[in-house]
């Protein structure tokens, strides 16, 4: 058994939000003003807003609903659902539903949630996709009696609490995985060195008393990259060239990735002539030191870059990949230390030839601690995929909960204990 439907219209009174204008007399009030920005992934109470209006900015160009109102985001994005703790106001983006009778907001919120992309289904638009007022009015609820829809939503209130309490554990667990997985990549970068001689690294305080701190110029050949003219159209023709951008960074953002062996463009042969990128040999370390400063990655093959990118051809005294842990290991370093600029960061080229890092008295030894770090990450990606798993199912079970809750599938009463009163 479903419960039936009945068209939103005739449960809520839609209201449609807006911006006032940018008046001295119209902001920084006492009424809190939404947008979708203010809105979580989950339907919740709305406890505060990034803005505020004053009244006379609510009477003039915006609109309030009163508390216990639902308010949806209809563009940029659509579907997303909060209830109104005090009167609230909200900008064009959002729609409030004001509830006519007996509703139970609560009830009608979860609802909206569980129902979020039908409501996405019903955008419109060719720069953003919007839900219209009278497609959101439009809209067929499942519905029930009051009091069947106060116990719908105790029992969600409880079930939902359970599931995101569990969640947010998950969710630490998984950054303390990622901490843990860091801090044994730099102890083994740093020889797990406790005691020994003081290092001049401003990331590390000891080293083994055989390791040397040596500039990494000294170790491997340090080049760059180019983006040949996109004004020649003769120069992207035939284009051969595997070609590192900061596109490429999203394969190597969890560090999981070692070795970089396509990518979203190339360029040709004679656009690198008429430039100044070259053609790096495979085992080339690269690290972006723009916009994604700090990732780095190896080539998988011969392969050009962009200028957001450095690159290190080692030498004989040099593990590429040794190299690449080491990059990895002071990544925070980098970016706290030499990276500058306020919105987009930049490594620039001069401190990063001056960069100095550990290094063990042979290659093999460099080796054998790039294996240890890969049996090491090996384990705690292990773990770590295991409990998104576990995220995912919980995600899963949260959505069929509400889903099956709302629409009558189930009787509430019976299916648990927790916050269900009679």
């Amino acid at each position: 058994m479903t419960f039936p439907t009945i068209p939103l219209r005739r449960i809520f009174k839609v209201v449609n939000g807006g911006t006032p204008a940018q008046d001295v007399a119209y902001w920084n009030g006492t009424i809190p003003w939404a947008t979708p920005a203010d809105f979580g992934e989950h339907f919740a109470a709305i406890h505060q807003t990034r803005r505020a209006i004053t009244r006379n900015g609510a009477e003039n160009g915006s609109a309030t609903v009163p508390r216990n109102s639902l308010i949806v985001s209809t563009r940029a994005p659509i579907g997303y659902i909060s209830i109104a703790t005090e009167e609230t106001a909200f900008n064009q983006g959002c729609r409030g539903l004001v509830p006519t009778g007996t509703a139970n907001s609560k009830f009608y919120g979860y609802q909206l949630e569980a129902r979020r992309e039908e409501l996405q289904s019903l955008g419109l638009g060719s720069t953003f996709m919007e839900l219209s007022t009278n497609e959101l009015a439009s809209f067929p609820l499942y519905t029930c009696s009051p009091l069947e829809q106060r116990h719908i939503a105790d029992f969600l209130d409880a079930e939902t609490a359970h599931i995101d309490r569990t969640v947010a554990t998950s969710k630490r667990l998984l950054e303390v995985l990622d901490e843990r997985r860091t801090a044994a990549v730099v102890n083994q970068i740093l020889g797990g060195a406790t005691t020994g001689r003081r290092s001049k690294l401003p990331w590390a305080e000891f080293l083994p008393d055989a390791w040397d701190e040596v500039r990494v110029g000294l170790l491997a050949r340090m080049g760059s990259g180019h983006t040949p003219s996109r004004s020649k159209p003769e120069w992207w023709k035939d284009c051969t060239i595997p070609w590192i951008t900061t596109g490429e960074v999203q394969q190597v953002r969890d560090d999981r990735t070692e070795v970089i062996t396509h990518t979203r463009e190339k360029i040709s042969v004679l656009g690198m002539r008429n430039s100044s990128a070259e053609l790096h040999p495979r085992g080339t370390v690269v690290l972006c030191r723009t916009a994604s400063a700090g990732y780095s990655a190896v080539m998988g093959t011969d392969m050009a870059t962009s200028q957001d990118f450095v690159t290190w051809t080692c030498g004989p005294r040099l593990d590429p990949y040794y190299l690449l842990w080491c990059l990895r290991a002071m990544r925070q370093d980098l970016l706290g230390r030499l990276a500058m600029g306020s919105t987009h960061k930049t490594i620039y080229v001069p401190d990063l030839q001056m960069l100095k890092i550990p290094l063990p008295p042979s290659v093999d030894d460099q080796r054998e601690i790039v294996q240890r770090i890969r049996r090491n990450n090996e384990k705690a990606d292990r773990l770590t995929d295991k409990v998104k798993g576990q995220l995912d199912l919980l995600a899963e079970r949260r959505r069929a909960l509400i889903t099956a809750a709302v629409t009558g599938q189930f009787d509430v009463s019976t299916a648990s204990g927790r916050g269900v009163t009679e």
